[in-house]
């Protein structure tokens, strides 16, 4: 929120409304839930297109001499070996391991890199890098207010986004970034995604937003591309598998605890925040397995939610962290952290307590839904 407690804006706020959206507070910014039908937003963007207004990403700048050094002192990732252009999946934590959040750190230049946080964590973000910076010669500039960001995702994407620019399309990789011009507009053109589609993100100055929105939607009119609100994208996500912050990722959990510990990178040189604490939770990972993310598949109709507790012979064997129907499967669906002697593929006679009942589920493996290549 800003400092008077109002809802922040977006850009695109006006063109939200003559949209006809729902709006709703999110992380505190006024924020399109839906347009229309969620699970028809849903569906476009698995077979079609949809067009999504991000703008309450947080993106910090960090530039200098230092850059690299110090993303590899306040992050968990090796960032000083991202190659310029290319993006990366990181998280940063607290002294104890405790994942304050997950990120996705773009190196635009040779010493400049775009560390992008989520809307409810950019603050924190931003006070950490800056508190970190300490005896580094690098600077960490809060440019949340000079960007807009507009998504356009699934299979339809790429052709639409061809035909708005000559930015070379083809060569740009899955968590890749470039500069180029879309709609005669300056932008960063990412493909990273979180939707489990082919998809792009571009980073525009926010008096730009309306003019590039626009464009897209005017481009992807005969392909069947729509405007696409925050509750679908929760739903694509929790299909495709991905984790979302304050659900399956807290300051309670360490990267090895939410089966990420993949992206600590022990191997890199000098020290980072967490590296102990995270040694000793990796050591215990390997002795003690912790509760494992799986994925639940409902039998009945009923919706799992956060916070419902997942049992197994009359024991409390779990927690479902994100729970919808999915439009996909056609079933509720939900990802849960449950005991590593229950989160086997195919492990039944589980039920999540849905108000003193216990509904049955069965236990899959992440994700739900996987694009075809």
């Amino acid at each position: 929120m800003s400092s008077t407690g109002e809802l922040r804006h977006t850009a695109l706020d006006a063109l939200h409304r003559s949209l006809g959206a729902t709006m709703t507070d999110f992380a505190g910014w006024d924020m399109p839930l839906r347009y229309g039908s969620e699970r028809d937003e849903h569906t476009a963007v698995r077979t079609k297109a949809g067009l999504f207004d991000l703008s309450h990403m947080g993106e910090i700048t960090v530039t200098g001499p230092q850059a690299a050094a110090l993303l590899d002192f306040a992050l968990v990732g090796n960032i000083g070996g991202v190659k310029p252009g290319r993006a990366r999946y990181t998280m940063i934590c607290r002294a104890d391991g405790g994942i304050l959040d997950d990120l996705i750190v773009y190196r635009l230049g040779e010493t400049e890199y775009m560390v992008v946080a989520n809307a409810s964590n950019a603050q924190v973000v931003l006070d950490a890098l800056t508190e970190r910076a300490a005896g580094f010669d690098a600077e960490v500039r809060d440019d949340r207010d000079a960007y807009a960001l507009i998504a356009v995702q699934g299979p339809e994407s790429p052709g639409i986004l061809k035909s708005l620019t000559d930015a070379d399309l083809d060569g740009l990789k899955y968590y890749a970034g470039l500069p180029g011009t879309v709609a005669g507009v300056p932008a960063l053109i990412a493909r990273t995604g979180y939707t489990g589609e082919d998809g792009f993100e571009l980073f525009v100055k926010p008096e730009h937003a309306v003019e590039l929105w626009q464009a897209l939607t005017k481009a992807g009119q005969g392909v069947g591309l729509v405007p696409c609100g925050l509750s679908c994208r929760d739903t694509l996500r929790l299909e495709a598998g991905m984790p979302l912050y304050g659900h399956e990722l807290t300051t309670s959990l360490t990267p090895f605890d939410a089966g990420l510990g993949r992206v600590v990178k022990f191997e890199k040189e000098g020290d980072f925040v967490g590296r102990e604490a995270l040694r000793e939770a990796a050591a215990r990972a390997e002795s003690q397995p912790p509760r494992v993310l799986v994925g639940l598949v409902a039998e009945g109709r009923r919706v799992p939610r956060a916070g419902y507790a997942v049992v197994a012979g009359g024991e409390v064997i779990g927690e479902v962290t994100s729970g919808a129907p999915s439009p996909t499967l056609g079933k509720p669906i939900a990802m849960a952290y449950v005991d590593a002697a229950h989160a086997a593929s195919g492990t039944t006679g589980v039920g999540v307590d849905i108000r003193g009942s216990h509904e049955p589920y069965e236990v899959v493996a992440l994700p739900f839904y996987k694009r075809q290549k």
